[in-house]
């Protein structure tokens, strides 16, 4: 399995994911209402928002999924967080970067992975809006469009949290 690299701004991507003070938090009704629209949107039985630590990928918001987080090194997410379009895999078995993944070789068995990068407070890639089927797939170009416009979308309201944040430790 090939790891993941680093992005060149990892560091002040780092800063950035910790600025909104969202990782390991509850869960909260306003990122869920974005995964259920994705999952009945793209007909997709998986539908998450990953925020990218250090080592780790954790879940904001998860629909499919029983668990709450993965190691960083097998993340289809640490791959999406390079570039600023999305990451469209449309059958895992035919991509070197995820054919000896553990999450394509065994449970949850994922084939078709597409991610949008999550944008933080300063610009930085601090996550990824994504939806998973266990059956490859492909995606025109409307759908895309359709992806990166709800991850916009997530992006706003992950920043609104910075921006109440703040307000609040003024008000204190």
């Amino acid at each position: 399995m090939q790891l993941p690299p680093l992005p060149a701004d990892e560091k002040e991507r780092i800063q950035d994911l910790y600025d909104l003070n969202l990782l390991d938090t509850e869960p909260e009704e306003r990122f869920e209402r974005y995964i259920r629209i994705a999952r009945r949107t793209f007909n997709v039985p998986v539908a998450f928002i990953s925020l990218v630590d250090v080592k780790r990928q954790w879940f904001k918001a998860c629909e499919g999924l029983s668990i709450s987080e993965t190691s960083r090194d097998i993340s289809f997410c640490a791959y999406t967080i390079l570039a600023n379009q999305p990451l469209i895999v449309p059958d895992a078995y035919e991509d070197a970067r995820f054919v000896n993944n553990s999450l394509v070789k065994g449970p949850p068995y994922i084939r078709f992975y597409a991610g949008n990068p999550l944008k933080g407070p300063h610009g930085h890639r601090v996550g990824s809006f994504c939806i998973v089927d266990f059956v490859p797939r492909q995606m025109d170009d409307a759908n895309i469009k359709l992806l990166e416009d709800l991850a916009f979308l997530v992006s706003e309201e992950v920043n609104h949290t910075i921006g109440n944040n703040t307000i609040l430790r003024k008000n204190e």
